[in-house]
């Protein structure tokens, strides 16, 4: 297995990969492997896209693992040794290769791709019902931020706040 960031000639099985995710998060899903390839080709491979994609390929070209991860500077802590992180979007295996290592390289890749490029941590949310996925992280020697907790906003509320903006200030 190899992982490296996705080559161009990799988009077709990253599709794959990417009907796989739409389903394990979103049973019932009707997007179709048309639009997921249009959005994987439009936005999540563009020069446009905030992330880094790190994929886990078999020697056939199947991506079985991905890890997408964007690189970040922080607002807070200016030090040199601390000023830049690595946040991890997300971390998926295919089901058939979950618990053979794929997600440990995967990880390991990112790790040292973090330290090459200075950051000093990386950052990542869990489902809080997913104690695999914890566990798991733990097994990493990840520990759990305390003090955190994950916020989201959607429509309607989303547009309705976006409403109350007076003159793009």
């Amino acid at each position: 297995m190899q992982i490296a960031l996705i080559s161009s000639e990799q988009a077709e099985p990253f599709v794959d990969l990417l009907c796989e995710i739409n389903a394990y998060y979103n049973p019932g899903s009707t997007a179709s492997r048309a639009e997921t390839r249009e959005h994987a080709l439009n936005n999540l491979l563009s020069s446009r896209s905030p992330h880094r994609l790190v994929v886990a390929t078999l020697p056939d070209g199947r991506v079985v693992g991905l890890a997408a991860i964007t690189l970040a500077y922080s607002l807070v802590e200016p030090e040199p040794e601390r000023r830049a992180h690595c946040q991890l979007k997300e971390l998926f295996v295919s089901a058939q290769y979950r618990s053979l290592g794929t997600g440990r390289a995967l990880m390991a890749w990112v790790a040292k791709y973090a330290l090459e490029n200075g950051c000093h941590r990386i950052d990542w949310p869990v489902k809080a019902a997913n104690a695999r996925g914890q566990a798991f992280y733990k097994s990493l020697a990840a520990f759990q931020v305390e003090d955190r907790l994950s916020f989201r906003l959607v429509e309607p509320q989303l547009a309705a706040l976006a409403a109350t903006t007076e003159g793009g200030e």
